[in-house]
């Protein structure tokens, strides 16, 4: 079990560095693009697709891919065709789909590579070696026991989705276009203020998610130090800042999985991918 909780908490710290690096578009970030496939097992062409597209439309209901949950679990009540027996536990069960989060980017991650390598699409041939290479030392790592590594990635997972999607998931939800980006990105983020310098360490710069949305290549390290003049203009603007307590943020995105769970199923709702809606 000690060995499952240093390789997991291991994984969701490669994961945030990965994501810095994808960000950063200074030439030190540049050089460092391959960590996410070596060392998180995360493909930076999947993940830079993925994610900018999440920055770019945060919280807009058919848009955001974050948003597609269904039918693991409801950020809304479904339409009844939609709806499933079980979405009235999600409360309950939340955590165990939240585990299988790493296993999804991770699959997600070969199957990007390898296609982009069949189609000789540039990189994907070496970002594919960098994955093989990945596996090979985590079953290293691992002593060559797959049980050790799925645990590991398991609980990675349910780490880095319950800090990624506890900042978003309770905020506004946006069912059309908007045009006010920044008053988007302030109305669909929240902070979290960690209790401890443990917590702080394990959020990897995600409690710093207003910050992030706002000035996403901004290195992490500048985060603190820009929180209080962001507040100080919200404040000055009479725009809500959103911030709370690790545990507030974590009590709230439960209360909506309850609440919506309890909820009837609505002919009206919207779905989420927008796909679905074309056809």
């Amino acid at each position: 079990f000690a060995a499952v909780g240093l390789l997991g908490v291991g994984n969701t710290l490669a994961g945030w560095l990965a994501h810095d690096y994808c960000h950063g578009k200074d030439p030190f970030s540049a050089r460092l693009k391959p960590f996410g496939p070596l060392f998180a097992g995360l493909s930076t062409a999947w993940w830079s697709a993925k994610h900018n597209l999440h920055h770019a439309v945060t919280n807009e209901v058919g848009t955001d891919e974050d948003l597609m949950v269904d039918p693991a679990l409801w950020l809304w009540a479904p339409r009844p065709e939609a709806d499933r027996p079980w979405r009235r536990f999600q409360h309950w069960y939340v955590l165990l789909p939240f585990s299988l989060l790493f296993h999804i980017w991770r699959l997600d991650s070969v199957t990007t590579a390898l296609e982009g390598a069949r189609a000789g699409t540039k990189g994907a041939r070496a970002e594919a070696g960098m994955l093989a290479v990945h596996y090979a030392l985590l079953l290293a790592a691992c002593h060559l026991n797959p049980l050790l590594a799925l645990g590991s990635v398991t609980l990675s997972g349910a780490i880095t989705a319950v800090i990624v999607t506890v900042s978003h998931q309770s905020e506004e939800l946006f069912f059309s276009r908007q045009t006010d980006w920044v008053a988007a990105q302030l109305a669909s983020t929240r902070d979290a203020v960690c209790s401890n310098p443990l917590s702080e360490i394990l959020w990897g710069g995600m409690q710093y998610q207003v910050e992030h949305h706002l000035f996403p290549t901004m290195p992490r390290s500048r985060y603190p130090r820009l929180a209080p003049r962001l507040r100080a203009w919200c404040e000055a603007r009479g725009v809500a800042y959103r911030a709370d307590t690790e545990g507030a943020i974590l009590l709230r995105n439960l209360r909506l999985y309850k609440e919506v769970g309890g909820a009837p199923a609505d002919p009206e709702a919207p779905l989420a991918r927008a796909v679905e809606a074309e056809a």
